[in-house]
């Protein structure tokens, strides 16, 4: 690959106006322009720097290093082409990158790789860094110095350009919000990197036991059919649901626990099924599986009531609202998943970009409002990992919803919820 005419070096580029994708590149353009080099690798050295690798010896040997190098016509030479998150080109298929800190690329840098980084290449925030030591001394110092680590979580972020900001693909990406925020990506983009190509494997692997296209697209459709949670947690909302449409306002916790002891019992006594094959006899339940079965929903039941209780304490629910679904836990994660497996190259953006619309169009059929959506979405998730601790399960949800509610550019303000 070669990159264009401009000249090797710090210095400000001038040319038509240009729309920074994102923060990074802002801060980065106005560093330069104003050459501030300090603030331009502290800047770097804040976010996470991607760069091309081989995607055969990336599948072959997990864990290694395999960079592309590029040559640029201005140097004449080898050059090491790195990328903030905004600058990465569209996914494709065998085109693959990884990511690491900026410090990174000096300690690894042997005599033989490029006497260049070339940061951005072709675009008006570019700079090129010398490799070599002591002149990469200039730029790899700012790593340490910069503290922390490199792309926060806690923090809506959006892309400007490359992204979309409204319409039915905006909705479905701003289901996956939460976590968005809570992992410091940017809630908008389809064109899925994520972590690096290595990572959005290890990702699929480590937590959902995929390591193949059948297996996510297995995993997504469960999740589009938000069947990928317990049935019981639905079966006792919906029980809820039926009460409060049959009496209005609001359901006392006892008499739920107690209506569903009712139904339990009533649907363990056995029945008989007529179909067009014939009439078929189901036979009833043995009373222990039975009085177990009601021992375990009325103390679901408390439990959701706890965290009803702590959400409306939150700010997360309004009084005298209930989560009416936890549909939402399964749909956001959806929207991630459709863009997880684009990043570990397990599907295309095509089908990245219609399983989001999806997960959108469910999410507008069992909600109402983000907020509703919110409350859902958390209390399916403290379901599955919290067990009633109040801990990072729950507070850090807490904290992205706070923050989706609040920030005048989030997609939650700024797009209808139908």
């Amino acid at each position: 690959m070669s990159f264009g005419p401009p000249p090797v070096g710090f210095g400000s580029s001038s040319g038509p106006a240009w729309t920074p994708p994102t923060a990074i590149e802002r801060a980065l353009l106005e560093a330069k322009g104003r050459e501030d080099w300090a603030a331009y690798f502290t800047t770097l050295a804040q976010n996470r720097l991607y760069f091309e690798i081989r995607r055969d010896k990336a599948d072959a040997e997990p864990g290694g290093t395999f960079p592309v190098f590029g040559h640029d016509l201005r140097t004449g030479g080898q050059v090491w082409a790195v990328y903030t998150a905004g600058m990465l080109p569209a996914p494709e298929p065998d085109r693959v990158f990884d990511r690491e800190r900026l410090g990174w690329f000096a300690t690894v840098w042997r005599p033989t790789d490029p006497p260049f980084i070339v940061v951005n290449p072709g675009s008006p925030c570019e700079a090129f860094l010398p490799t070599a030591p002591p002149n990469s001394a200039a730029w790899s110092q700012y790593d340490p110095r910069a503290g922390g680590d490199p792309d926060p979580g806690h923090v809506l972020r959006t892309l400007h350009v490359g992204g979309p900001l409204h319409g039915p693909v905006a909705h479905g990406l701003a289901c996956g919000a939460l976590l968005c925020v809570n992992n410091g990506s940017f809630w908008n983009a389809v064109a899925w990197h994520g972590t690096g190509y290595p990572n959005e494997r290890k990702r699929l692997r480590e937590w959902w036991g995929i390591t193949t296209r059948a297996e996510w697209l297995s995993a997504l459709a469960g999740l589009l059919a938000c069947e990928s949670h317990s049935g019981v947690w639905e079966f006792a909302l919906q029980l809820r649901r039926t009460i409060a449409r049959d009496f209005g306002g609001h359901v006392d916790v006892g008499y739920w626990r107690q209506a569903a002891a009712n139904v339990i019992r009533a649907n363990s006594e056995g029945s008989v099924v007529i179909t067009e094959d014939g009439a078929t006899k189901t036979e009833p339940r043995p009373e222990s599986e039975t009085e177990a079965r009601i021992v375990g929903v009325q103390r679901l039941i408390g439990r959701i009531a706890r965290y009803e209780a702590r959400m409306r304490a939150d700010g997360v629910l309004d009084d005298k609202r209930y989560v009416s679904s936890v549909d939402a836990w399964d749909l956001g994660r959806a929207s991630k998943m459709a863009r997880w497996g684009l990043g570990a190259r397990f599907g295309t953006l095509e089908e990245a970009e219609a399983a989001v619309i999806r997960a959108g169009r469910s999410a507008a059929l069992s909600y109402k409002s983000w907020p509703d959506f919110s409350a859902g979405y958390i209390l399916g998730r403290c379901l599955h990992f919290d067990d009633e601790e109040f801990g990072d399960w729950y507070t850090e949800m807490v904290d992205a919803h706070r923050i989706l509610m609040s920030d005048p550019g989030s997609p939650w303000l700024n797009l209808p919820f139908r």
